[in-house]
């Protein structure tokens, strides 16, 4: 039986057992996933075990994704980039490690709103941590003509459009005003949505009518900022897509069978939320 896992710190609250178990059952393969805990003390120890042929590979979620970075034998370039691995795969080339977060984001959105980059001159970026470092890499490598990143910390931005490239300026978050009349997409990459937490000084009334407003938050489905998006008649899209999204090239990986990624499937992880 081949086995996969998913591994953080903790693990409980993951979705991505249900996921794949569902494909598992779908394709009725023998094969088996699981969501383990594993402190960041015993990281080291559990790659060990990975990389010994107990497992054919593994999603990693926080706090590990950097960690695991630099356990690899070997790199994907994009996830080299974007500096965190979310994906491993074990073969005879030792430990190799992936980063399909940015495939996550971009299948979610060409599914739910396809052609939205086709002509985008400006995204804006909210937030300049892990996760913004692979919807960076996805905007840069699907052609937006510009990417305005915007942090509270905005030298922490600038920091992180240096390692970006590209078409990538940084700005603190009271520079939004300034960008938002050429933006055709706002995406917000922080942890703000949570527990109905919300940008205070965010205007979405300045963005354009056919703008485009994503959260990769998606505990709620619908988060504050997408709830005002939404009552100003702009398009959105919340975050579930991008997880189910990047469970794809893994579990093609793993057991050789490309999955797909089905309204069944979104309405079975919509009910757990």
């Amino acid at each position: 039986m081949k086995k996969a896992f998913v591994i953080g710190h903790p693990i409980r609250h993951s979705r991505s057992p249900l996921i794949h178990g569902t494909w598992i059952a779908q394709h009725g393969l023998a094969a088996s996933y699981e969501a383990i805990e594993v402190t960041p003390e015993a990281l080291p120890g559990f790659i060990d075990r990975v990389r010994g042929g107990e497992f054919v590979g593994g999603n990693v979620t926080i706090p590990h994704k950097e960690a695991v970075f630099a356990l690899c034998d070997e790199v994907d370039p994009l996830a080299r980039t974007i500096a965190a691995v979310n994906t491993l795969v074990a073969g005879a080339r030792g430990l190799r490690g992936f980063n399909t977060d940015y495939m996550g984001f971009l299948g979610n959105l060409d599914q739910a709103r396809p052609g939205w980059s086709e002509g985008l001159a400006r995204a804006i970026v909210l937030g300049a941590g892990g996760a913004a470092r692979a919807i960076l890499v996805a905007l840069r490598e699907r052609g937006v003509g510009q990417i305005v990143l915007l942090n509270r910390t905005p030298e922490k931005a600038a920091e992180l459009a240096a390692e970006i490239g590209g078409p990538v300026v940084a700005g603190g978050l009271a520079d939004y005003a300034r960008h938002a009349g050429g933006a055709g997409l706002v995406v917000n990459t922080t942890s703000i949505g949570m527990h109905g937490s919300r940008f205070e000084t965010l205007d979405l009334g300045l963005l354009p009518s056919k703008a485009l407003v994503t959260d990769i938050v998606y505990v709620p489905l619908v988060t504050p900022l997408l709830a005002e998006a939404r009552a100003r008649g702009l398009a959105t899209v919340d975050g579930l897509g991008m997880l189910l999204h990047q469970a794809v090239p893994g579990f093609e990986a793993w057991f050789g069978i490309r999955p797909q990624v089905t309204p069944e499937l979104r309405r079975a992880v919509e009910a757990t939320l």
